[in-house]
């Protein structure tokens, strides 16, 4: 429930305080120096770079120049530290956050993402820290004990996460390993869009907490769904775009939604247990038992297994919908 809440919180925030436009994804390559841009969208083609160091690369914390292949990583961000391991870096990963508990081999502890110790972090003795969210002294903290760090915010589409996934190859001398991921999240995901079927007009309600906080379609999480083709009812009440607006109760029974995705789980709610909110019963997706249950961690990550997460909704699609 607290990863729940802080995500959030991280996201909404990370909305307020994204960083200015900087013009187009470039990847690149001047004499020895490869600068691969995780700040905005990237091109539909990018330009085949060396794996040699020292490699620039353009963070949410700007161009940061990393002079020799990482030796002694820390990652306090649970998707990068799945991008880490995807991409064949995990062997250069010496700790992770107290969420990262994927995969197994990760190197858990309790250093938070969320609030980090920049004292604690350092006893690691990293050469390389990767986080997604900056209070606003961490990243600055290392910089003054000479620790470079790399801030890879939320994603906000699936473009971002590519982009983040080959800006850890180049960062740590896996170029080729990161677009093979890339290549392999790609293929996947055209596959499972090529076997489902989804009804014209099929709606759906994302559910992330029991206070009802939701997805819209201008997040990362929501732009997965909307893969798919089907109606959010987050969109109409997210006129912010902040990508987790929280629906009124009314509202979601008055949308009447096809479809029901819970990613709280582990916060007592269950399909069952949504019939006795007032009203709910007589939503079209609980009288129709067209309700699934996610799996939370992959529901709040951007990495490699979004393909898993794209495949269950589509799964829940196919299983859950009847047909025409």
């Amino acid at each position: 429930m607290r990863r729940t809440a802080l995500l959030i919180a991280l996201v909404l925030a990370a909305g307020a305080c994204s960083p200015a436009e900087s013009g187009d994804t470039t990847t690149s390559q001047a004499s020895s120096t490869t600068v691969v841009d995780t700040t905005t969208t990237p091109p539909e083609t990018t330009t085949t770079v060396s794996d040699g160091f020292p490699v620039t690369v353009a963070a949410a914390n700007g161009e940061v120049t990393i002079g020799s292949e990482p030796q002694s990583i820390v990652s306090l961000s649970s998707t990068a530290t799945e991008m880490l391991f995807a991409i064949d870096a995990g062997d250069l990963v010496v700790a992770v956050d107290e969420f990262s508990v994927y995969p197994e081999e990760a190197p858990i502890t309790d250093l938070s993402g969320f609030t980090p110790d920049l004292e604690a972090i350092l006893e690691y003795e990293p050469d390389l820290v990767v986080v997604s969210f900056d209070p606003g002294e961490l990243v600055s903290g290392l910089s003054a004990v000479g620790v470079t760090s790399l801030l890879l915010p939320t994603a906000t589409s699936l473009d971002d996460s590519y982009a983040q996934i080959e800006v850890l190859g180049a960062a740590t001398g896996h170029i080729g390993e990161a677009a093979e991921v890339v290549i392999e999240m790609q293929v996947g995901i055209d596959e499972i869009l090529a076997a489902t079927t989804v009804p014209p007009g099929l709606s759906f309600y994302h559910e992330v907490d029991p206070t009802l906080y939701s997805a819209s379609s201008a997040g990362f999480l929501g732009q997965i769904y909307a893969l798919l083709g089907m109606e959010n009812i987050a969109d109409e009440a997210d006129p912010d775009g902040l990508g987790f607006p929280q629906l009124a109760s009314e509202y979601v029974v008055s949308s009447d939604p096809d479809l029901i995705f819970l990613a709280d789980s582990s916060m007592g709610v269950t399909p069952e247990s949504l019939a006795d909110r007032p009203g709910w019963a007589e939503m079209t997706a609980v009288q129709g038992g067209a309700i699934a249950a996610l799996d939370e961690y992959l529901a709040s990550n951007w990495g490699p297994r979004v393909v898993e997460l794209l495949q269950s909704i589509a799964d829940a699609v196919t299983e859950l919908v009847p047909e025409p």
